[in-house]
């Protein structure tokens, strides 16, 4: 395979070919035209044919020229947008993906904040659970509840996904709510929910298996949560999201601590994207963001 030629020189040549100008060839590249013109010479030996017909105060495309110029203009056509494009990734709109819960909670409050203080960047947010694959779909960043964070990528814990029983506080009396055990006696949102058991264990209380019946598997934690603010039952919810409604009494929280399985919400990137300004811009923004939610951890 035969050697490229110098780079210099064809980027001389697609101009000077462009602009059929050696002088406005040489005032875009910013180079002389003695400069250009040396260029060309070069790329002319290289290819063994003149690239260009020189007349007095003009120039035209030599046969050789006029069929290599398309070629030349289409590959530097490729390598602008490709570079525009790694721009625009590196640098323009950030691509967050985010759980449900942690979107609806607190990013969606919150991204505002981070745009006021970047206004160059534009973000979207897509909010859904499913695990991303960065090298197949058009994320920068994801936010995800794991144990472990993947080969390749990098992760910075944001909040533990604690959680404990939340009812609304009107039930407490109707079911005479007064140990842990008792929560037992409430329609349980979701009956299935493994954080009960292992929750209800903190207290000594033993695996209790409910009567099996159908029921309405609800999927979020946000729509958990909207079951409880209408009454219907007791929910495992994470507490740091709810300290609003707890702290008006629109949802109480009868018992501390929380449990904890060991699980974090993690600001998730590839490694290789560290250095990406927008990506730098939002890790450094949100983990000192997140602080008051990791204050109201109680475990």
């Amino acid at each position: 395979m035969s050697a490229l030629p110098p780079l210099t020189a064809v980027r001389a040549f697609e101009a000077v070919a462009r602009h059929l100008s050696f002088t406005k060839a040489a005032d875009e590249l910013g180079m002389t035209q003695a400069a250009v013109s040396y260029q060309i010479r070069i790329l002319e030996e290289r290819v063994g044919a003149p690239l260009f017909l020189r007349r007095p105060r003009q120039i035209a495309l030599s046969e050789t020229g006029a069929r290599l110029a398309p070629d030349v203009s289409e590959a530097f056509d490729k390598l602008r947008h490709a570079f525009a494009e790694t721009r625009e990734r590196t640098e323009g709109t950030l691509a967050v993906t985010v759980v449900p819960t942690f979107a609806s909670r607190w990013l969606a409050a919150n991204i505002g904040l981070f745009q006021l203080a970047h206004q160059d960047i534009a973000v979207r947010v897509d909010s859904s659970p499913d695990i991303v694959d960065f090298a197949q779909q058009d994320f920068d960043v994801a936010i995800r509840a794991t144990n472990r964070i993947g080969p390749g990528l990098i992760g910075h814990e944001l909040l533990k996904v604690e959680f404990a029983p939340m009812v609304h506080p009107a039930l407490l009396d109707q079911y005479q709510v007064r140990e842990p055990v008792d929560l037992l006696r409430l329609p349980q949102i979701t009956p299935d929910d493994p954080w009960l058991p292992a929750w209800l264990q903190l207290f000594g209380v033993p695996n209790t298996v409910l009567e099996p019946r159908p029921f309405a598997r609800l999927g979020t934690q946000m729509m958990e949560a909207a079951a409880v603010l209408a009454g219907r039952g007791v929910a495992m919810l994470t507490p740091p999201f709810y300290a609003d409604e707890i702290a008006v009494g629109r949802i109480a929280q009868p018992f501390k601590p929380s449990g904890w399985d060991g699980h974090y919400y993690y600001l998730v990137y590839p490694e290789a994207r560290r250095n990406w300004p927008k990506i730098k811009a939002f890790r450094d923004w949100i983990i000192p963001a997140t602080a008051p939610l990791r204050a109201l951890e109680q475990t």
